[in-house]
């Protein structure tokens, strides 16, 4: 194969953006590539974004050397994904690309129409996506249709945890490759907007930030606060990615607690300053891909309380929290501690930032990835 590839991405839903983790890897490989030499192409959907128009930025054609093409999609839960795909992976096997690359399980239902075309074609499964609560019927169904289509058809299929990578081989025999995601070493910021904007100072509040899905365990999160005594506020940051009816199910629980803020989808400076003041970040999920949020939130030196699924513990090794997935008790206990030993909380912080950047580096991700496209 050619020393420069000519490459095409496919499955996220726009970049730049932060709506999921899928766009922040998407943005991540692709201007990484481009500094390499090669040539890459990501298909964006049309529509809006998942959080609400007023999200929407400008139809970019090209970003930070990434040529970006907007593709036919029918904006409706359930096949905007579906029809981006399709018109996606239609243009990809028309084009002079030497590698196509889907990412996520319900996108790769497409991977033989470049494939019948002669193409490479990789996929990244982010997720065993069809297990998402948000996800039932039809939709869980045809996601899972896109997995059986990934494992016999893909060139190579990139997993982000070694429990992932089990389930392939475990279901389908087929072997694929453990290639996790990386993270940036951030930009420092001061409180400002989080001050003018909710009032917070720095170590003020706990932080869950994600989207506000069924799997996430945001509900374990906000149970748990209630009944902790601590002068902290609880912060519920990011979109509803489609879930409108549990974001309200989730204010209901709140029943008005002025001490729980949700702030809706956040980005640039808040986000940073969200992150970077937060006395510590919880993220409760029953279930993960490899949570780029929790690599972030490390990465920021944050004190970090996670449930202990393997996708979650595997990342934070012995340098975060763990409590037991769906123990209401147990997350409470474990706040409860660390809101009355200030000092445990800082020994976490000391040691986070270093520790993620080195284990996680994009680099070497974007290095291994392309060593599969040849």
């Amino acid at each position: 194969m050619k020393d420069k590839l000519n490459i095409a991405m496919l499955g996220h839903k726009r970049i730049p953006s932060r709506e999921g983790g899928i766009e922040i890897v998407v943005e991540e490989l692709s201007t990484r590539m481009v500094k390499l030499g090669h040539k890459v192409t990501c298909f964006n959907r049309k529509g809006h974004h998942v959080s609400g128009s007023e999200f929407d930025g400008n139809q970019l054609s090209e970003y930070r050397g990434v040529k970006l093409k907007q593709v036919w999609t029918l904006d409706k839960k359930g096949l905007a994904a579906m029809t981006s795909s399709l018109s996606a992976a239609i243009k990809a096997a028309f084009g002079k690309y030497d590698v196509v690359h889907f990412h996520a399980e319900g996108p790769c239902a497409m991977l033989w129409i470049p494939k019948l075309f002669g193409k490479r074609c990789i996929a990244t499964i982010h997720g065993i996506d069809w297990q998402r609560a948000k996800w039932g019927g039809y939709a869980s169904k045809y996601i899972k249709f896109g997995e059986k289509v990934a494992a016999k058809y893909a060139d190579e299929i990139i997993v982000l945890s070694e429990g992932v990578q089990k389930y392939f081989m475990d279901t389908y025999n087929r072997k694929t490759v453990f290639i996790p995601n990386g993270v940036n070493k951030p930009v420092i910021r001061e409180t400002k907007l989080i001050k003018e904007k909710y009032g917070l100072d720095k170590d003020s509040y706990i932080l869950f930030l994600g989207r506000l899905v069924p799997e996430k365990g945001i509900p374990y999160l906000i149970e748990a606060f209630k009944q902790i005594e601590t002068d902290k506020k609880l912060v519920i940051a990011g979109g509803s990615s489609d879930t409108d009816e549990f974001l309200l199910y989730l204010k209901k629980l709140t029943k008005d607690d002025r001490r729980i803020i949700f702030t809706g989808f956040v980005q640039g400076q808040l986000l940073e300053e969200l992150y970077i003041n937060a006395y510590l970040y919880a993220l409760p999920s029953d279930l993960e891909g490899m949570p780029l949020s929790l690599l972030e939130a490390m990465s920021y030196g944050n004190c970090c309380v996670v449930s202990d699924i393997a996708e979650c513990t595997d990342v934070v090794e012995d340098k975060a929290v763990a409590f037991q997935k769906s123990n209401v008790k147990q997350l409470k206990e474990k706040l409860q501690d660390l809101c009355d030993y200030p000092e445990k909380v800082q020994s976490y912080k000391n040691s986070a930032s270093d520790f993620i950047c080195q284990k996680y580096n994009w680099d070497d991700v974007v290095k291994k990835t392309m060593e599969l496209y040849r």
